[in-house]
């Protein structure tokens, strides 16, 4: 009698909520109706599109780029894409996947979202912290792609020659028009003095000297970029004052993001339309331009010819994880940000694998267009593809820069590669910094969601990260930025990565994760994600971590040793984000131990989701209710905390609903 009698309150309570819910949409939701928003407070994207190319723009970034054709040809060539494909498959997209419903289903940014396990709210502390670190040092990577972009509407590009002021006695041009012309049938070829040898055996014994000596030269557009674009000084011990040059650089860029996301996502998901496309439009080009230049054939060969036995070696499956988890970018808190901007029932599976296959042919694609590049370079200067080949942003602000100025209307095609550059930084930059606004709009919306003071958020936290990065504006600045990327968002992330998945799949459970994702999907995914997220994505983590690990060095910049500071400053910014998650727990046990009957059962009630748990809207928590026949509260404001009783997944248990709320 008992139970029935709770049974009909129960669904009394239902049924009214489900009136005050007409009513509210009826009255109290006309704005969110006219915009077409189903979250009235935080807003949604304008279309679905929006944030497809969002999430693609976010993840498709300059390590596409100049990072992927590398390790591609160090790692056997074509053969690299095999093991390229097996992570992706069983790691990049399953956690991609998960941050994407995880995100959607919440409609929460990376702190408030852990209303699902309060105890380990740290590791949205720990994404929060990763974000700011990138959000100061990518922008200035941005600010340098400006300068290029601006210097290049000229009638000629400046790093042609090495008559400037900036370069030095070893800068020098070397000229492979010259030698092709000179070349018999014993393959004698030019002098440096373009005199030709008859003599197989002098001409061997001098070119094999001067093949030396161009080795050591330095191209006219490396000493562009470090003596006068960076001014770059001998290391930590000179890192001197800003300059205003690049000052003015960072402040453009932090200006572009300012504007771009002054009015939040609905202004964001109008430019993605263009970050988005733009560089695929300008790689075409790019590629098309390339296969006609001498040499580059050559290049993309040298990329995609396989080297099989490279698969029997670590380092190749190695090199294939660390590429996909970074190139993917989760556990920045990007992918969950982006995602709670979803309309509840989006398919943010068919997503996932949209935008994780999008990622990996883009790579595939611009290496074709780099390699050619790099072949036509190494034609140019008689050398075999391998010592041409660079990445990172020797690759972007070197090499490229003096293909450049070997073709006939350099400044058009710099203006065009730059101008990529310029959209690829800002696509990833724009929801970097979207995760730290919207971070602080969740943790305190009833001070900072009120009128103006959104945009008013954004201009300030533009401002901060201007300030903030003016150091890597000095003359040392260059070792700074190195030091932040190489230890704030490597090390790090694969622990919180872990953390993350661990929390879903045991904690929360997969089963209780896979009926959200029911709710919203309309069916149940199938065991493969299950596997997935319980044994192989969390095993593949502590591969890449140990791999990593097993990998490092200590950091250095072309010939500079970092000291060892440097190192341990770079380990205390890794390990800042990553001690969130043990700060966070002993803070949640002491504020709560009074509650409970011990430790213990401290842990456990805070480690269970809250019941303000679950989707934002109103009809959607109140059909939650129906499924799970659990009163939740249909608003996550209420005051009324009820304790119910849910299934737990990984592991045979029931995770009751903790009444308390997250901090």
């Amino acid at each position: 009698m008992v139970a029935v009698g709770k049974q009909g309150e129960q669904q009394t309570m239902m049924a009214d909520k489900e009136k005050d819910l007409d009513v509210s949409i009826e009255h109290g939701s006309q704005s969110s109706v006219q915009s077409g928003d189903e979250n009235a407070v935080r807003g949604n994207w304008t279309g679905k599109l929006d944030f497809l190319l969002s999430c693609l723009s976010y993840a498709v970034g300059l390590g596409n780029l100049w990072r992927f054709p590398y390790l591609c040809y160090r790692n056997g060539g074509g053969a690299f894409l095999i093991p390229y494909v097996v992570m992706l498959v069983f790691a990049g997209i399953p956690l991609f996947f998960m941050e994407l419903a995880f995100g959607q289903f919440a409609s929460e940014g990376v702190i408030s979202i852990w209303k699902i396990s309060p105890l380990m709210q740290g590791i949205g502390w720990g994404m929060f912290i990763v974000s700011c670190f990138i959000g100061v040092y990518y922008n200035m990577i941005i600010a340098w792609t400006l300068f290029y972009l601006g210097i290049s509407f000229n009638r000629d590009v400046p790093w042609r020659s090495c008559d400037n002021d900036w370069n030095t006695p070893a800068c020098g041009v070397v000229d492979r028009f010259a030698m092709k012309n000179c070349t018999d049938y014993n393959g004698t070829y030019v002098f440096e003095n373009h005199t030709c040898s008859h003599d197989p055996e002098v001409a061997l014994q001098y070119n094999t000297t001067l093949r030396s000596h161009m080795l050591t030269k330095s191209f006219p557009s490396d000493e562009f970029f470090h003596n006068n674009v960076l001014d770059i000084s001998g290391g930590f011990h000179e890192m001197g004052s800003p300059r205003w040059q690049m000052a003015i650089a960072l402040f453009g860029a932090w200006v572009l993001v300012c504007l771009c996301l002054v009015r939040g996502i609905k202004s964001q998901g109008r430019v993605v339309y263009f970050t988005a496309t733009f560089p695929y439009l300008v790689l075409l080009v790019l590629l098309v331009r390339g296969v006609t230049l001498p040499g580059s054939i050559d290049g993309i060969l040298f990329y995609l010819t396989p080297q099989w036995e490279r698969l029997l070696t670590a380092k190749v499956w190695g090199d294939a994880a660390v590429q996909i988890f970074f190139s993917l970018s989760p556990c920045w808190g990007g992918l969950i940000t982006l995602a709670s901007y979803n309309k509840f029932h989006n398919n943010c599976l068919r997503d996932s694998i949209v935008v994780s296959v999008g990622n990996c042919l883009t790579s595939f694609f611009a290496g074709l267009v780099i390699f050619g590049i790099i072949g036509f370079m190494a034609h140019e200067m008689g050398l075999n593809v391998d010592e041409a080949a660079s990445e990172g942003a020797g690759l972007a602000f070197i090499v490229y820069p003096e293909v450049v100025s070997r073709l006939p209307i350099s400044p058009l095609w710099a203006i065009l590669f730059f101008a990529m550059l310029v959209t690829l930084g800002m696509g990833t930059q724009f929801s970097v910094v979207t995760t730290v606004h919207t971070t602080l709009l969740d943790v305190f919306p009833q001070y900072l969601r009120q009128g103006k003071r959104p945009s008013l958020l954004m201009v300030a936290l533009c401002f901060v990260g201007f300030i903030l990065g003016l150091s890597c504006t000095t003359p040392g600045g260059m070792y700074m930025v190195q030091l932040i990327d190489n230890y704030a968002a490597t090390y790090s992330l694969l622990i919180i990565g872990l953390f993350e998945c661990m929390t879903i799949s045991y904690i929360y459970g997969v089963d209780n994760f896979f009926k959200d994702i029911e709710m919203m999907l309309g069916k149940r995914p199938s065991l493969w994600w299950k596997a997935m997220w319980c044994f192989v994505t969390p095993i593949l983590l502590v591969f890449i971590m140990i791999f990593t690990w097993i990998d490092y060095v200590p950091s250095k910049y072309a010939e500079y040793h970092y000291p060892s500071w440097a190192d341990s400053l770079g380990w205390c910014m890794s390990m800042t984000s990553v001690a969130a998650i043990p700060t966070v727990i002993v803070i949640k046990i002491i504020m709560n131990r009074n509650k409970y009957s011990s430790v213990w059962e401290t842990i456990k009630r805070l480690s269970q989701p809250t019941s303000e748990w679950g989707p934002a809207s109103e009809k959607h928590r109140i059909s939650m209710m129906h499924e799970t026949k659990i009163p939740l509260n249909s608003a996550r404001n209420s005051a009324d905390n009820v304790h119910v009783e849910s299934e737990g997944a990984c592991v045979e248990a029931s995770i009751p609903l903790n009444s308390e709320q997250s901090i």
